[in-house]
């Protein structure tokens, strides 16, 4: 876990506006629900195979969303790679999934350890568990990693573009357990309400790190 700093009064303030900002996409985001589930994917990166695709074969919420983003796959690798609530945050709406703890503008050394069968925590506790926590299931350095839980699979994949960029796309599949009624409302309000506009805000951070630390090493070599 990292060592996270309160927030200010200031970054606490941010947090609050982005949450407000997001509101109307978290209403509407059943009515454009075919429109948010591949938001800036072409039909070609919706329609690929990425891994983890078969392990939850009977997932009611499939999304393939996708960003270009103007740093190599090796500069975007590190911040997926410290990802996780109480670790380096989601890059999102801090305030909802980081306990406000503001995400980090950094890489993190002492978040880069990345082995299969780690825990990517997903809300706060000391215990992550199977239904509190992802579980990083494979992977390939720079190239693309899937986390997974029993109901879900999260996957990335990083491609090179143009003149070294990279395309970052990412896939969730959940299945909402009917067989815990309470859980497959909560699975279903989260995924169906809160995912677009969370995902959305996280891609976005991902790419503004991602791409001021590229200008930074560029000035310095």
């Amino acid at each position: 876990m990292a060592d996270l700093a309160r927030p200010t009064p200031r970054q606490l303030v941010a947090e609050i506006r982005d949450v407000i900002q997001d509101v109307p996409a978290f209403l509407t985001a059943p009515f454009f629900r075919s429109r948010h589930l591949r938001w800036g994917a072409t039909p070609a990166e919706v329609a690929e195979a990425l891994p983890g695709d078969g392990l939850v074969p009977h997932a009611q919420y499939r999304s393939t969303r996708a960003i270009t983003i103007g740093a190599p796959p090796a500069a975007v690798w590190p911040w997926l790679v410290q990802a996780g609530c109480l670790r380096a945050g989601f890059y999102s709406n801090d305030l909802l999934d980081n306990l406000g703890h503001p995400s980090a503008t950094t890489i993190v050394p002492g978040l880069q350890h990345l082995e299969a069968g780690q825990r990517v925590p997903m809300s706060p506790g000391a215990a992550p568990s199977d239904r509190t926590a992802f579980t990083v299931h494979s992977f390939e350095v720079n190239e693309w990693l899937l986390w997974s839980k029993p109901d879900s699979t999260w996957a990335w994949r990083l491609r090179p573009v143009g003149d070294g960029g990279t395309r970052l796309l990412t896939r969730i599949h959940a299945e909402y357990d009917r067989q815990r009624p309470l859980m497959a409302v909560f699975g279903m309000l989260l995924m169906e309400f809160g995912d677009f506009a969370m995902l959305r805000r996280m891609l976005r951070g991902i790419k503004v790190r991602a791409e001021s630390l590229a200008r930074e090493d560029s000035r310095v070599a």
